[in-house]
């Protein structure tokens, strides 16, 4: 039982005996359970983006890398390549 209060005692014992124990747990631990199995699959998706964003970074930097090189004449071949 409550300690005395202004308010009726059987109010507040009805209200801490409701807040005590969810009726039945297994909704609540789903939930979440699939929360955290959405946020870790969130941050793997997140990591994966990061990691194409990085490999695409690479590749156009040696593609540009191979431009110029091209452009600059040091890897043209001294004959044209004829198909």
């Amino acid at each position: 039982m409550a300690f005395p209060t202004a308010v009726n005692d059987q109010i507040t014992d009805s209200v801490t005996q409701a807040n005590t124990k969810v009726i039945d747990p297994a909704p609540p631990q789903a939930i979440g359970q699939v929360m955290q199995a959405l946020a870790h699959s969130t941050g793997i998706l997140m990591e994966n983006a990061v990691s194409q964003q990085q490999q695409q970074a690479i590749l156009a930097q040696a593609a540009t890398t191979q431009g110029v090189t091209l452009i600059y004449g040091a890897g043209s071949p001294s004959k044209p390549v004829e198909g």
